[in-house]
């Protein structure tokens, strides 16, 4: 399994030698470092825990700096950790090591995960992609949400019925991306098309299949 933390940067394009024109994302992933690796029998899962987000010393709690500090890793403020059936290899990543760009390559499918970008309190129309009425002369029902439940029978409304309400700002995972570049100088994944988070949001890339 290939894994790593990084910044969405924002979205440009690039030109490929038969001169067509890929919409790409850039991802300013790593260097993360490994600090923590779950075992089965210790901890009942098999995970691998990585670090990124350099920070001036004395922003983390101290639990946080000593955590880190057995890793030999700088205080960093994102942890997250990646769970995979083929962490107990022998070949393994270890607690210390340097995760890069450079366990990517072009032309493999990825899925990314991050906090998609929020866009405030919306209606049916714009959040549930809901019809409207019509904007005739006397009419009342342009963008209402109209009837949500029965009258006698059940005499509620169901639970999960699509109504106004926040939109965005929750855990979103983009699958079959495809990876345009690999950038390993500058530390950089180009991602064909766009993937969650606002500029300058923590996601997390992971290989897809």
């Amino acid at each position: 399994m290939a894994a790593i933390l990084g910044k969405k940067l924002g979205m440009t394009q690039v030109f490929r030698e038969d001169g067509s024109v890929v919409p790409v994302t850039v991802i300013e992933a790593g260097p993360c470092k490994v600090t923590a690796v779950r075992d089965s029998e210790r901890d009942g899962y098999q995970a691998v825990q990585l670090a990124f987000g350099e920070v001036k010393q004395g922003k983390l709690s101290k639990a946080e700096e000593g955590h880190l500090k057995k890793a030999s890793a700088a205080p960093m403020r994102h942890l997250v950790e990646f769970r995979d059936e083929d962490l107990g290899a022998e070949e393994g990543p270890k607690v210390g090591d340097d995760v890069t760009v450079e366990g990517f390559a072009a032309g493999q499918k990825v899925k990314v995960a991050g906090i998609s970008i929020g866009k405030g309190f919306q209606g049916g129309i714009k959040r549930h992609n809901f019809s409207r009425g019509p904007v005739s002369h006397g009419s009342h029902n342009i963008r209402q949400p109209g009837s949500i439940g029965a009258s006698a029978f059940p005499g509620r409304v169901f639970k999960g019925q699509r109504m106004p309400g926040q939109m965005g700002n929750k855990r979103t995972t983009q699958r079959g991306l495809e990876v345009a570049e690999v950038d390993a100088e500058r530390n950089l994944l180009l991602l064909k098309g766009s993937v969650p988070g606002s500029r300058n949001a923590v996601v997390e890339v992971r290989s897809d299949g």
